[in-house]
């Protein structure tokens, strides 16, 4: 099949993203790196000795920044739905978040291990039809918040992507309700036109 025009644009904006040349310099596994990044840095939501899980962590850029920066220090956690190349330092499952056969088991690896921080960059497979994507998005965030009312310890965080649009206001309302503070970040990686933000939740009210 001749590709698209479309997706021949996607293609050349990719290679000429300046943070996809970065990544490759510097040995991340996407261009998502720099987005944890700098929201970490102005937040300052991961230290060593934390026990954090990762959803949604394929290909593994967030679990890579995460144990970087933990130093040696804790326990990460990823799953997605994908392969993931092995990361040192990173317990992988793979499955799908929305199945509870899944959920089961990313408890069982907890081991009722109390969570300090949970990240998830999660997206559902896009089918090009806006709602439908929407509704799917928002799904997985609603698990991702209701995993983290079970397992995230009194003051954990909570940092999520949302979609701006339909049920962004109830998961924003939802985590109000949870988290002492919530704020929105749009790091400079995420690309402008892209109605992507991420909702960080600060300090789970006990």
């Amino acid at each position: 099949m001749k590709p698209s025009r479309t997706s021949k644009a996607w293609m050349q904006e990719h290679l000429n993203d300046p943070y996809v040349k970065l990544a490759q310099k510097d040995g991340y596994r996407a261009r998502a790196a720099y987005k944890l990044m700098e929201i970490d840095d102005k937040d300052k939501i991961i230290k060593p000795g934390m026990t954090v899980v990762d959803l949604g962590s394929a290909p593994g850029s967030w679990s890579q920044v995460t144990v970087q920066r933990l130093k040696g220090q804790g326990k990460v956690i990823a799953l997605d739905i994908l392969e993931m190349t092995p990361i040192s330092g990173v317990t992988f499952i793979q499955g799908d978040f929305r199945e509870d056969a899944v959920l089961k088991l990313l408890e069982q690896t907890l081991n009722n291990l109390q969570v300090d921080l949970v990240i998830a960059d999660m997206a559902p497979n896009i089918s090009g039809v806006k709602d439908v994507d929407q509704a799917g998005a928002a799904y997985l965030t609603e698990l991702a918040l209701e995993f983290s009312k079970d397992w995230l310890k009194p003051n954990g965080n909570f940092l999520v992507k949302v979609f701006i649009g339909a049920g962004f206001e109830e998961i924003l309302q939802s985590m109000r309700q949870m988290f002492t503070k919530v704020v929105t970040r749009k790091p400079k990686a995420s690309r402008d036109r892209s109605s992507e933000v991420y909702l960080l939740g600060i300090g789970r009210k006990e």
